[in-house]
């Protein structure tokens, strides 16, 4: 068992100044880690363990942590030129361009910090643009912790097909404006837009959703939704601030094939330091105010910040050269594949899935189409095979229904190494009748 005292004794003091100790609900996991360093593929706590790390910062460190062409690119923005408040930096230009030319909506971008904010402007202008006022979005997806979307995410059983609010407080006309459907349900979506004539602005969706782990979506849905919403002059949203740049340099859309009207992108994109845009149609982006005849309102003291924009820019650069994402799929496959291969041997009912660099294991039995399907999953499971590989040294996020990311500079040695950690995990589980077998 690893040795926590010094992360102990400081989570005990960011508790007495920070509420619950940590800075963003999800970090708040058993055990209390407080970290210290993160190099490559791996990270150190207080305590000096190390661990394999697939968290990954919930998908944005896709090179590795501190890789040292965007340490260098941000250091040498760092050292020229900060933030200015007024005008355009050549960096802002050089990013938009290449966002432009690699994601297949992009005719024109606009540069934020979250991926929340790049949602949010999405629906005011989806409103804005239409004149209607109700959005669409999926039981699993989520969008940001604002009103517009905040809702219907990883829901217990007795909320599906009603309102699942995320927070206290949030506002209820906004609720009420936010229809949700099935994943992989067309049929659902059709019938929703039939009891709502012209009142819809927008469906909303990530093209994989990722914050249930990995659904993976049928191409006839995804056909299916850029249909009808053309049929209904309804705006269509690719939220890719997850699978944006960490699958694809176009993001899912390029690989899928089916261009929306507007897409969010994120977290991937900059190798873990903070900016996040929203990318469209020029006609659709042309309504923001900072075109000077616009009138959807667009402002934020650090948009378009030198660090960020010069990690994204050397982040993408990597891409371009070194074959990035060729090595993420491959290692993605072998991990997959692996567990999936420990899974049979040990006779264990469960799902390996994931895409490209993303993986997870569900203890459950197939099909998984839609959120309800994941129910069957065994959250207990779940959660207890991660905490027991996280005192192994391989971490993963320990909540329900959370996915794993591999980056650039893990190696074949570290899947091995994770692959054996997993199976000792799950051959003590199932030797104590803790997971059920497939003929159990």
């Amino acid at each position: 068992m690893a040795e926590h005292s010094q992360s102990e004794l400081l989570y005990t003091r960011a508790c007495r100044v920070i509420p619950g100790g940590v800075n963003t609900s999800l970090r708040r996991v058993v055990p209390h880690l407080v970290f210290k360093k993160a190099e490559g593929s791996r990270i150190t706590d207080a305590d000096n363990n190390e661990y394999i790390d697939y968290q990954a910062a919930f998908g944005a460190i896709v090179l590795g942590h501190n890789f040292d062409a965007v340490t260098r690119a941000v250091m040498q923005a760092m050292q020229s030129i900060d933030l200015l408040g007024t005008g355009t930096t050549e960096l802002e230009v050089q990013l938009a361009e290449k966002i432009c030319q690699h994601i297949p909506c992009a005719e024109k971008t606009l540069f934020c910090n979250s991926g929340a904010e790049a949602t949010y402007s999405a629906i005011r202008l989806a409103r804005a643009v239409t004149g209607r006022e109700k959005i669409i979005k999926f039981q699993g997806c989520y969008h940001g912790g604002h009103d517009y979307l905040a809702m219907n995410v990883i829901s217990p059983p007795d909320k599906i097909g009603k309102k699942d609010p995320l927070s206290a407080g949030s506002l209820q006309a906004a609720i009420d404006r936010t229809l949700v459907c099935t994943f992989n349900d067309l049929d659902g979506v059709e019938q929703t837009i039939r009891d709502n004539p012209k009142e819809i602005a927008a469906i909303i969706l990530e093209p994989i959703p990722h914050n249930i782990g990995c659904v993976l979506p049928k191409l006839s849905f995804l056909k299916g939704l850029r249909e009808i919403t053309r049929q209904h002059g309804i705006i269509l949203i690719f939220d890719e601030v997850i699978t944006g740049f960490r699958h694809d340099l176009g993001g899912y859309q390029k690989l899928c094939g089916i261009t929306p009207d507007l897409t969010t992108i994120g977290k991937a994109m900059a190798n873990g330091y903070p900016i996040a845009a929203i990318c469209g149609q020029r006609d659709l982006m042309d309504n923001f105010n900072t075109h000077p005849t616009g009138t959807v309102f667009f402002a934020g003291t650090f948009n378009g910040h030198a660090i960020g924009c010069s990690a994204a820019l050397a982040t993408i650069e990597v891409m371009e050269k070194q074959g990035v994402h060729k090595h993420l799929f491959r290692l993605g496959d072998k991990m997959r594949s692996g567990l999936e291969d420990v899974c049979q041997r040990l006779d264990l009912r469960t799902v390996v899935t994931g895409f490209g660099s993303v993986f997870l294991t569900y203890f459950m039995e197939p099909p998984i189409d839609s959120y309800t399907d994941l129910l069957r999953n065994n959250q207990a499971l779940f959660i207890g095979y991660r905490e027991k590989l996280v005192e192994r040294g391989i971490f993963k996020l320990p909540l329900n229904l959370k996915r794993n990311h591999i980056s650039f500079t893990h190696t074949d040695a570290d899947i091995d190494a994770t692959l054996s950690a997993a199976e000792d995990v799950l051959k003590k589980s199932a030797s104590h009748s803790v997971v059920v077998p497939v003929h159990g």
